[in-house]
């Protein structure tokens, strides 16, 4: 029987503009760090897109071979960003400021038609934030450059989940 004091698993959600690049990629390094530490059951993670185009679409197979060739598996499938998420989500972390503002815009709009908490908008970071080795403030959206482009947001991801999952467990305890 699990005990009353055992929590929710923490919700974490990646967000880029069209949900096929840059949050999927940061769903699978942060998914594949959480279970390389063992604490698979303790987190919820996910990824959507401020647009809804690529909706139903599995990500980018360039970012899918970068992240396989650092042994990291990209399974999500696109799909937007939607006012559950300001509720069912711990932390959601943007990519860019104009994700961020994407973000923010949605949920001014939402928050008069849905029940949302009044302090959701307070769970939106940028994902650069959370950098440790890398000085950059975004993560540059590679859709539209060569293969080091994914090379570089996954450096930047790997950089930033690890920080996300310290600072969450620090947190926590």
């Amino acid at each position: 029987m699990a005990s009353s004091t055992e929590t929710k698993p923490f919700a974490v959600l990646f967000v880029c503009l069209g949900n096929i690049c840059r949050s999927p990629a940061a769903e699978g390094v942060f998914t594949d760090i959480v279970k390389k530490r063992g604490l698979d059951s303790k987190f919820k993670i996910d990824s959507a897109g401020t647009i809804n185009y690529h909706e139903g679409n599995p990500a980018d197979s360039r970012m899918r071979a970068a992240s396989k060739r650092r042994g990291i598996e990209i399974t999500s499938i696109s799909r937007p960003i939607r006012p559950s998420d300001f509720r069912d989500f711990d932390i959601i972390l943007a990519m860019d400021n104009q994700n961020r503002e994407d973000i923010m815009e949605a949920f001014n709009k939402w928050k008069f038609r849905e029940t949302l908490p009044d302090d959701a908008h307070k769970k939106v970071k940028l994902m650069c934030s959370f950098c440790k080795k890398h000085d950059e403030t975004e993560v540059p959206d590679p859709y539209y450059g060569g293969p080091q482009g994914f090379e570089k947001v996954l450096d930047l991801l790997e950089d930033a989940c690890e920080s996300l999952l310290d600072s969450i467990l620090a947190e926590k305890n």
